[in-house]
């Protein structure tokens, strides 16, 4: 059967906002796995470079074991269309920590899709994603929790937030939440919006130019999703290369 045959459409739910006109193949899926009481971290980039595909998309299955911390932080920042997809499943009392951000302009599309399962009771989850773009770019979150039934004590939380610098550009957010147990903690939110006028103005009357005053708003905006890196030197980089995409829109 020809690969192409299997390859997914827009009738599947975690591919309903992808480009995927612009698929011809998928990776394999990554494994990692984070033995009981571990702590793994990583930083996934996809950044403007030269040679740089005009199509990414990085597929991880990650299994957490009993006690184990995981974080994942990262940046979309190039490529007509870009995907980091992530399957996490977590043991009991293990925590997964998650921090995105995209970014971009023109026609692409670019997108976190996360699949988390607390498969084990006492475990701990949180998702920061943060989408910023102009043109015609597209930002896009797709974020599954599941907790089975026996996973007591479950708190898992997402938080979404888009930012649009010009008319065209768009977001789209689906949260979703299947939960099975009755002692947990849930949340999820998705917003999305233009950048605060009344910051613009107050930093204009301090003498502050428009393309400054813009990166400062963005700067604090996307920061958000990187407020529980310890790397210092790791968030600059992740920051760097969202900011210096937004620097050579300005």
């Amino acid at each position: 059967m020809p690969e192409a045959a299997t390859l997914p459409t827009r009738k599947d739910e975690a591919w309903r906002y992808a480009a995927v006109e612009a698929l011809t193949t998928l990776p394999d899926w990554r494994e990692i796995t984070v033995e009981p009481g571990d702590c793994f971290n990583e930083c996934l980039i996809i950044e403007d470079k030269e040679g740089a595909p005009a199509t990414e998309i990085q597929r991880i299955r990650i299994a957490i074991g009993d006690g184990a911390h995981c974080t994942i932080f990262g940046v979309i920042a190039s490529c007509d269309y870009a995907r980091v997809e992530l399957q996490v499943t977590l043991g009991r009392g293990a925590h997964f920590e998650m921090g995105g951000v995209t970014v971009g302009g023109r026609e692409t599309t670019r997108e976190f899709v996360t699949h988390v399962i607390h498969a084990e009771p006492e475990a701990t989850s949180n998702q920061t994603v943060r989408a910023v773009h102009w043109g015609q770019g597209t930002g896009n979150f797709l974020g599954n929790i599941d907790v089975v039934r026996h996973a007591q004590k479950t708190d898992a939380a997402q938080d979404f937030k888009g930012l649009l610098l010009e008319k065209g550009a768009s977001v789209n957010a689906v949260p979703q939440l299947e939960i099975f147990a009755d002692d947990v903690k849930c949340a999820h939110g998705a917003t999305v919006g233009q950048l605060d006028e009344a910051a613009k103005f107050y930093m204009a009357a301090r003498g502050i130019s428009p393309e400054l005053a813009r990166r400062l708003l963005v700067q604090a905006f996307i920061g958000d999703a990187y407020v529980e890196m310890a790397d210092e030197e790791a968030r600059e980089r992740l920051m760097q290369v969202a900011l210096g995409k937004l620097d050579k829109h300005l």
